[in-house]
């Protein structure tokens, strides 16, 4: 069963959303990773919501630059939580992404993070944090890394102060 979906917009995004892919892979959670546009494939776009929906898809990650129409024609189509990412990926810096994915019409949110990498990362921890309401395991894995991250911060504080 598939439990979460990475959609990006264009191949060229692959190496941006790698991290989503990777932390969930890393919390043992099922994803399908691929390519679909709102634009130049629409549906197969609305066949792999359907699909994915019917496998019991819980989470839909959809990560586009420009227009960033992606997170917004999935999130036309389902009722599942749709996170977007914005893509840094024009002349603008990647505002026009980051608009297009945050400024949707009242009873089609998308719930948008970050920018690139760090997007993609967060992206991933907020889906697993949505999987982990209905899953104790799952919970007690983001926990555990959470804990690691403070360990992590404090030795490097302590390697900064000469105290390691």
């Amino acid at each position: 069963m598939t439990q979460v979906a990475i959609f990006i917009g264009s191949i060229s995004d692959r190496d941006i959303m790698q991290p989503c892919s990777d932390v969930l892979t890393e919390l043992g959670i099922p994803h399908l990773y691929t390519v679909t546009s709102a634009h130049r494939t629409p549906d197969r776009t609305e066949k792999l919501i359907r699909d994915l929906e019917a496998d019991g898809c819980q989470v839909f990650i959809c990560a586009a630059g420009m227009a960033a129409h992606l997170a917004g024609a999935v999130a036309a189509r389902t009722v599942k939580p749709v996170l977007g990412v914005p893509v840094t990926a024009s002349a603008l810096g990647g505002m026009d992404a980051l608009l297009a994915t945050v400024q949707m019409p009242p009873g089609f949110p998308v719930g948008t993070v970050a920018l690139d990498k760090a997007g993609a990362r967060n992206a991933a921890w907020m889906a697993a944090q949505i999987l982990a309401i209905g899953d104790k395991s799952l919970e007690a894995k983001i926990i555990k890394a959470r804990e690691g991250f403070v360990a992590g911060v404090e030795k490097a504080a302590r390697e900064l102060e000469g105290r390691a």
